[in-house]
């Protein structure tokens, strides 16, 4: 039995997609890899049961500096981001790895699946926003009105709650519960997991909507709006269920897959982001702050309209049908030509 330690200090989403790649090579080759990790995000790991203690040190331990080189590819190839590392193990390896699940690899403990969320305000269903992102990729943040003009139109039909890391960028919004800076990585799953769905970005919380189981009795895959613009391919970083809004090849910029560019304006941390990886189409929202042209494009209505789609396509519902006095039920079952029997469940004739 081979020993390896698999390495890699990018941001959580990276991390969630190392999770796949540890997945996909122990169901190729059971029994025959022990995988333990160094990673920025180890609580992602909790749980996890591909996952054994192993001390770098030891003469017959593998330590694999793990990388997704296939990034530099995304616009030309027909590859989702949960392909790079698997692909970067393989040539470490010398084996093929064949990546059997669209999502990356969570586990939830019985415990976190089963206690009650610590936050008494928050009322199902709910719905996560992520209305902001990092510093260092202004490139991806949406106009914070537009994520207001979307949270004020479903106001007493959903409840939204803003998450985000407190050292980032995330304007607070009305009308929401506010838990900015008051979570960490394991309660942010936790949170994902009795969650409707998630608006956001391109950002970790996609990857989690996708990677985190949902509860029983509800739809098998979370809903998921994703305003994406035109920064990176689809194929890249789009899961089959979620709507993820893409303005690529609208723009001259973003006209051949994403344009990667890392932000919009200068941070002033002497990143050579600030030189060298600029916007070419920002848009001036105030004074302070300017957004991609390609995310400006996307308007709340086209949010507001894919969002709707899940409650109006009967992925999910505003609310549980028993609820609705039995009169109105029957009048609008008359209506579609459904019946309704006298247990209060119904079906089509």
């Amino acid at each position: 039995m081979s020993k390896l330690i698999l390495r890699s200090f990018q941001s959580p989403g990276d991390i969630l997609m190392l999770t796949a790649a540890v997945r996909d090579l122990h169901v190729a080759y059971p029994s025959q890899y022990t995988t333990d990790v160094r990673t920025s995000a180890d609580d992602l790991w909790l749980n996890n049961p591909h996952i054994t203690p192993l001390n770098e040190h030891d003469a017959d331990v593998s330590v694999i500096d793990m990388h997704y080189p296939l990034i530099h590819q995304s616009n030309q190839r027909p590859y989702h981001f949960l392909h790079g590392y698997v692909q970067y193990l393989e040539q470490q390896l010398g084996l093929s790895i064949p990546v059997t699940q669209f999502k990356g690899d969570i586990h939830l403990s019985t415990e976190e699946k089963q206690s009650a969320l610590p936050w008494k305000e928050i009322k199902s269903p709910y719905w996560i926003v992520m209305a902001g992102g990092k510093y260092d990729f202004t490139a991806k943040w949406w106009n914070p009105e537009f994520y207001q003009q979307v949270v004020d139109h479903f106001a007493g039909r959903l409840q939204f709650v803003q998450c985000g890391q407190a050292d980032h960028w995330h304007p607070p919004l009305k009308n929401v519960v506010n838990l900015i800076g008051k979570t960490d990585i394991r309660q942010f799953l936790k949170l994902i997991y009795h969650a409707d769905g998630i608006l956001c970005p391109v950002t970790f919380a996609m990857h989690a909507a996708a990677a985190v189981e949902t509860p029983p009795g509800k739809p098998r895959n979370r809903a998921c709006v994703v305003i994406a613009g035109g920064r990176e391919p689809p194929q890249w970083e789009a899961y089959p269920h979620h709507r993820f809004l893409s303005t690529n090849g609208a723009l001259t910029c973003c006209s051949n897959g994403g344009c990667w560019k890392s932000r919009c304006q200068k941070v002033g941390d002497g990143d050579d982001k600030d030189r060298r990886n600029l916007c070419e189409q920002p848009v001036a929202v105030n004074e302070t702050l300017s957004i991609p042209r390609c995310m400006h494009l996307i308007s709340p209505k086209e949010v507001i309209h894919n969002l709707e789609l899940y409650y109006e396509g009967g992925a999910l519902s505003y609310q549980n049908q028993q609820t609705i006095p039995r009169r109105i039920r029957v009048e609008m079952a008359n209506r579609l030509q459904i019946q309704i029997p006298a247990n209060g469940s119904s079906r089509t004739c």
